[in-house]
């Protein structure tokens, strides 16, 4: 590492080893690989000594090895060392010192050296009263201070010593700071804190009092950060009740709003802060303020299923003007929320409160959001509650709760609203039932239910005229046109056309090598020809089927093309598939 005997003899506070070396002509400025002298392990050198120093059961030989340290330092001194030297890194002795905590060792450098201001308050890389304060050495700390003229530097990054020592939860280097002057309101380059800031996010209490409670001109509690944050945010979303207490006895506005109107009172609902959220509701936050999306705390509270915040968020909503105004820009209430996320029990806070179950908002139903996402016993539960009226609400699509059950694939719900009494051939705007879609989403256990149970027509067409045998052909759900098939006993409804004169058996085909590489109609009544001469299709191996019930597989010899009329006229495949799926209503709006 290029260190000669000196370089240890400074680093381990050996003073006559130091003597003896100097009188024999070594070099004090002798920089090591990494551009150190000896002084500037010197200056450190506390931080350096034996191993054995840390196991003395004798105080008295811990002074005296500071004292030693103390004088080796002063001979270097003494004898030419230059203490402007800076290492590779730009840090010079002064720096060293710091870093460490070596009050005393700092002390004798400024005394001794012309240019150890200019060291101070050199912020390349950083100054030694950011190391310091980034350490705590606060005695360290208060040497820097007392001789610097100037104690607001800020380091690359803008951050000041004081954010630092907020930063690190410091009190007593805080306090020297503001001692001397230190700004509270000097922000750093990339999120514009301040030592406020940072204090209240990282619930440093007793530095946050300290810098509120010094009486520097300007709204401390109230300034914003580059994305409009205050500090009451800030404390909040680090779930510091101790800082947030404090904010608010300060003056912190608690209705204050970021950039995207977001208040302290959102974040603490989107947590789960619960003592933070009953300190804002104390100093009367308002529960029902809004974000830039219009969504209230409610709105989140429901949504994160934290049902005691939610209980305490409704009561103050009550006794407000606007409690019957809690739709968002989409027009879904706190009851959409917990409906689409399943969380019963915010359902049960909910229900309680009549004006918020009976209130208008978006036409998809709470019901529609617990059963598109199968969240049946929260469907259960609206329905116990808000009565059986919605079963077959319609949404702007004109889509029933049935639909919504359907696409889910979710069988308790599907018994649940089949059982209430909705409709089983309601079509919505674009004349699906809700056999269609469970057939074009490939559902075959709701399309056994809606077949066999519920006794869906399979004759109704969408607005393409498809029926569901095409919908379940066109994306090769084989079982469910099988049992479609099962169903139907009229060649006619086999062998219907859709509006671009397509029968199943052409959508089946795109999944069938042989007949989709027909080129012209022709060959394709070829190939349908041989296919129905072929020996019969084997039964099929129930267990090889991981849906619908075993007793609707097909019976042994079942000819597909039985009734299918393949010289049926009909026009070009299209190149395009067919698209007929339920889509999400929501739209990842009530994602968080």
């Amino acid at each position: 590492m290029g260190r000669t005997p000196l370089h240890y003899a400074a680093a381990n506070g050996r003073y006559q080893c130091t003597v003896t070396l100097v009188s024999a002509g070594a070099e004090v400025n002798e920089p090591d690989q990494t551009g150190c002298t000896p002084l500037h392990y010197s200056a450190a050198s506390q931080a350096f000594s034996r191993v054995d120093r840390h196991f003395s059961a004798n105080h008295q030989n811990d002074e005296d090895e500071a004292k030693e340290s103390y004088f080796c330092l002063e001979h270097l001194l003494d004898n030419g060392a230059d203490p402007s030297m800076v290492n590779s890194k730009g840090y010079s002795a002064v720096h060293y010192a710091a870093y460490h905590g070596n009050k005393q060792n700092l002390e004798l450098l400024l005394e001794m050296s012309f240019n150890a201001l200019g060291d101070i308050e050199s912020s390349i890389p950083v100054s030694p009263l950011h190391l310091a304060a980034d350490k705590g050495h606060w005695q360290a700390l208060r040497v820097l201070t007392e001789t610097a003229a100037y104690v607001d530097m800020q380091d690359a990054a803008g951050r000041s010593v004081l954010y630092l020592a907020a930063q690190k939860g410091f009190p007593r280097c805080v306090e020297v700071l503001l001692a001397q002057g230190a700004s509270c309101l000097l922000n750093d380059t990339q999120l514009m804190w301040t030592p406020i800031h940072v204090a209240a996010s990282n619930g440093h209490s007793d530095c946050l009092r300290m810098m509120i409670d010094y009486g520097e001109e300007g709204d401390l509690t109230n300034v914003a950060d580059k994305f409009g944050q205050t500090p009451l945010m800030l404390a909040v979303l680090g779930g510091h009740t101790d800082c947030v207490h404090f904010l608010l006895e300060k003056g912190a506005l608690p209705d204050a709003k970021d950039k995207r109107g977001s208040t302290a009172l959102h974040r603490g609902a989107v947590l789960g802060h619960d003592d933070c959220v009953c300190a804002l509701l104390q100093h009367k936050a308002s529960s029902v303020c809004r974000d830039v999306q219009g969504r209230t705390p409610l709105h989140y509270a429901s949504s994160r299923g934290h049902t005691e915040i939610l209980a305490a968020l409704v009561q103050a909503a009550m006794a407000t003007d606007t409690q019957n105004d809690l739709l968002d820009d989409k027009q879904y209430t706190p009851l959409h929320w917990a409906a689409y996320k399943g969380h019963e029990d915010c359902l049960e806070v909910l229900l309680e409160f009549k004006t918020l179950i009976h209130e208008e908002g978006n036409s998809f139903t709470p019901l529609h959001c617990a059963l598109m996402n199968g969240h049946s016993g929260a469907a259960e539960r609206l329905l116990e509650t808000a009565g059986v009226h919605m079963i077959n609400t319609r949404d702007a699509k004109g889509r029933t709760p049935l639909h919504a059950a359907a696409f889910a694939e979710d069988v308790a719900g599907l018994q649940l609203v089949l059982r209430h009494g909705s409709e089983i051939n309601a079509v919505d705007a674009s004349g699906c039932s809700a056999l269609m879609v469970a057939a074009d989403k490939g559902h075959s256990g709701t399309v056994a239910i809606l077949l066999h149970r519920a006794k869906a027509d399979l004759t109704l067409l969408d607005e393409n005229k498809n029926t569901a045998l095409h919908l379940a052909c066109s994306k090769a759900h084989e079982m469910c046109a099988l049992l479609i098939l099962g169903e139907i006993h009229s060649p006619t409804l086999i062998n219907a056309t859709n509006s671009t004169l397509q029968m199943p058996l052409h959508l089946a085909a795109r999944h069938t090598p042989a007949l989709a590489c027909a080129p012209n109609k022709d060959v394709a009544d070829c190939l349908a020809l041989i296919l129905s001469t072929m020996k019969p299709f084997p039964p099929r191996d129930p267990s090889s089927c991981s849906c619908g019930p075993p007793s609707v597989t097909p019976s042994p010899g079942l000819n597909l093309l039985k009734h299918c009329g393949i010289t049926a006229s009909c026009a070009p495949l299209p190149s395009n598939g067919l698209h007929n799926g339920f889509v999400k209503e929501l739209d990842g709006c009530l994602s968080e």
